[in-house]
């Protein structure tokens, strides 16, 4: 457990949920749209399958006790979370730009040579899930106003499996 990281451990209470295509959407999902609705959002989110990593970086945020930036389903608003920070620290909120968007994510991890981070976000494949990004996408790392400095580096993982290219 990362108890002095409460939103790794609220984030991963979460993996597993997933959007459903179609006129039926993910229960779960569309909670946090309610709850967090078009003022903490920024626009009027009526579906599951409207890009929703954002949507999930607020909802975990919102829980830990964290204000969201504004228009928060924007990936790109989340450069203007917290504090910046250079590393790629464990927890950190990270922010990659990828050809025709963005995508938000925590950081669990990073490959032995570094050139990949483990993210754990919503909007992976659809779901809330860990993926592997390609560090050189990252844009920005954000840690939440009013913590401590972070400490720990993101562990080295051994990788395995795909790298994702588009998180949506």
């Amino acid at each position: 457990m990362t108890n002095e990281i409460i939103w790794v451990d609220v984030a991963r209470k979460l993996i597993g949920t997933r959007e459903i295509k179609g006129p039926k959407h993910n229960q779960t999902i569309m909670g946090w749209i309610k709850r967090l609705g078009s003022k903490v959002l920024g626009i009027a989110v009526t579906d599951d399958e409207t890009p929703w990593c954002g949507t999930f970086m607020a909802a975990v945020m919102t829980e830990c006790g964290f204000a969201p930036p504004k228009v928060a389903v924007r990936a790109s608003s989340w450069d203007a979370f917290g504090v910046a920070v250079s590393k790629p620290y464990l927890g950190a909120v990270v922010r990659f730009q990828r050809p025709g968007g963005g995508h938000v994510g925590i950081i669990i991890g990073q490959s032995k040579d570094g050139k990949l981070l483990r993210v754990l976000g919503g909007n992976q494949s659809d779901s809330v899930n860990e993926t592997w990004i390609e560090r050189s996408r990252a844009v920005a790392y954000r840690w939440p106003s009013g913590v401590g400095k972070p400490e720990l580096l993101a562990p080295i993982l051994t990788h395995s499996g795909l790298i994702s290219k588009d998180e949506a």
